[in-house]
């Protein structure tokens, strides 16, 4: 008797896979059906630096930040110590970066959604 229960007690739970039926809360002991969920890449930090060809900060330059699927640019202005700091950029989008000052430019940088980490930092030389 107990081999039929174990089969019965396995034929049930797959019956309950193929169903796409699954447990639904911790401990709650209900089924119900499996629930999509979007993966919540959330927001990242993107900071740096601008400096110039001897490597000395450059207070000043704008740094821009481009949402490459809305084509939507932020811009900061560098602090006296070179620093930029751009908060809330969404980690599902990628974002190109540079700097310029001057008629002066940095390389672009790219800011890849494949990129996990919340904080992005870089250092843009101005050329």
């Amino acid at each position: 008797m107990r081999l039929g229960c174990a089969q019965l007690a396995a034929g049930a739970a797959l019956a309950v896979l193929a169903a796409g039926l699954v447990p639904m809360g911790q401990g709650s002991g209900l089924i119900g059906p499996v629930e999509a969920q979007a993966q919540n890449l959330g927001q990242r930090v993107v900071l740096g630096t601008v400096v110039d060809s001897g490597s000395a900060p450059v207070v000043g330059a704008t740094v821009f930040l481009k949402d490459l699927k809305s084509k939507s640019i932020r811009s900061y202005t560098s602090a006296p110590d070179g620093r930029f700091r751009f908060t809330q950029v969404n980690m599902a989008e990628d974002h190109e970066l540079w700097a310029e000052k001057d008629g002066k430019k940095s390389a672009t940088k790219t800011v890849s959604s494949w990129d996990a980490r919340k904080e992005f930092e870089t250092e843009l030389k101005l050329k």
